[in-house]
């Protein structure tokens, strides 16, 4: 079969006899599909007879029911099938080795399994195999690891998400991962296995940033501390491991207390807040009070400076006025032991009830009580209207204003009658 086919391509005429054709001369052009199609069939057809009933007459023709007669290859027709079809091969083969590199990828070149070179986007030439291969290799494309759960939060993974803080409480941290590849090299022959390694980078680093931390700063105010920290030990991993690959974010899923302990954990967070708040109410309360005990104090203080400041301008007052006293009561003794006996009996009387008796003479002024008229006076003046009433102020001052005249007047007289 491999015989009749090689003929067919060697034949000159596309497996037609050259004196076939109309008017007895060859055919200048290939013929129709359809035509080489059955002559292909019909020479199949005529081996696979001549196999199964043996050799034909020697006649020839199509007589005795010998089949039809096969032509003769001769060495140059069955030399210039082997090269055309091998030129094919080899054609194929060189057409092999081109490749396309889109713009988001790069291609790695590897000759006889080690690396050549690293190439950009677009339409590439290698060797063929088995000199030369590529791999494409995406670079843009965010790649997602999930660390402590998968697809769902609810889809947990214990033995991921269970880890120790630093004051020894258990805590489920879940978190995601996302990284892109930044040295096609790298990725490719540096490491075995580069995702995985990705996902025991992220596992080693939170371990090590949530053991260092406390449980309470893990669950609550320290999620993007710990997310920073994380990305950045990590990173710092996978340089140290050359796996050619960046760590773009690290997102924190869910930080909570295992399911175990969840009811024992919200009974210490609510006895932790508890205790805020009486410790916020407490605040509160020496807040109001505390202030208000310093404004009493500092009132009291002030009181006492006053009263110490006032009693030693009136001590200093009292000394001075006795000094220029005894001044004057060495000039005059008599006058000035008369003038203290008088000043001394006025403050006296000032405060007690004041009733005038005339005991030696026999006039009619037998009896007045001076307070009853001067409160009798006052409570009238209290029942007038404002434009009427007496100018209460200037009162006292006229009183004393007459009992110093009268005093004068009567230390005028005794000092006339000395005399």
């Amino acid at each position: 079969m491999i015989t009749g086919i090689m003929m067919s391509l060697n034949d000159h005429g596309w497996g037609n006899d050259p004196n076939r054709g109309s008017g007895g001369g060859g055919r200048n052009g290939p013929p129709d599909l359809d035509e080489l199609w059955r002559d292909f069939n019909k020479r199949l057809t005529g081996m696979l007879g001549k196999k199964r009933g043996g050799p034909s007459n020697s006649g020839g023709g199509d007589e005795g029911g010998g089949g039809p007669k096969l032509p003769t290859l001769t060495p140059g027709q069955f030399g210039g099938g082997i090269g055309l079809l091998l030129g094919l091969v080899v054609a194929v083969w060189f057409a092999s080795g081109f490749y396309i590199v889109d713009a988001s990828q790069r291609g790695v070149v590897l000759t006889l399994g080690k690396y050549s070179e690293t190439t950009d986007p677009g339409l590439r030439w290698r060797l063929p195999w088995p000199v030369q291969t590529h791999e494409i290799v995406n670079l843009t494309g965010v790649r997602t690891i999930e660390v402590g759960y998968r697809g769902t939060e609810k889809n947990k993974v214990l033995k991921e998400a269970l880890m120790l803080t630093d004051d020894e409480n258990i805590v489920s941290v879940q978190f995601a991962v996302q990284y892109l590849l930044k040295d096609p090299k790298d990725y490719i022959f540096k490491n075995r296995n580069p995702d995985d390694a990705v996902m025991q980078a992220a596992e080693t680093a939170i371990r090590e940033v949530v053991g260092k931390n406390k449980m309470d700063f893990v669950l609550y105010e320290g999620r993007d501390v710990i997310a920073a920290n994380t990305q950045k030990s990590m990173q710092d991993i996978l340089d140290r491991y050359e796996t050619g690959i960046q760590i773009r974010s690290v997102t924190m899923q869910s930080t909570q207390p295992p399911e175990q302990v969840q009811a024992a954990f919200d009974d210490a967070v609510k006895a932790g807040q508890d205790r805020e708040r009486q410790k916020n109410e407490g605040e509160a309360y020496a807040n109001d009070v505390i202030p208000r005990a310093q404004g009493t104090a500092s009132r009291l203080l002030q009181e006492a400076e006053g009263y110490r400041a006032r009693l030693i301008a009136t001590a200093e007052g009292e000394a001075v006025r006795f000094s220029r006293l005894y001044s004057e009561y060495a000039k005059a003794p008599e006058v000035t032991r008369q003038r203290l006996y008088l000043e001394t009996m006025q403050q006296v009387y000032a405060n007690t009830s004041k009733v005038m008796v005339d005991a030696k003479g026999g006039g009619n002024l037998l009896y007045l009580p001076l307070d009853k008229l001067m409160g009798t006076a006052g409570a009238v003046a209290a029942t007038l209207p404002s434009e009427v009433a007496p100018d209460r102020s200037s009162a006292p001052a006229s009183a004393q204003e007459n009992r110093d005249v009268r005093t004068r007047g009567q230390l005028g007289s005794r000092e006339r009658g000395e005399r």
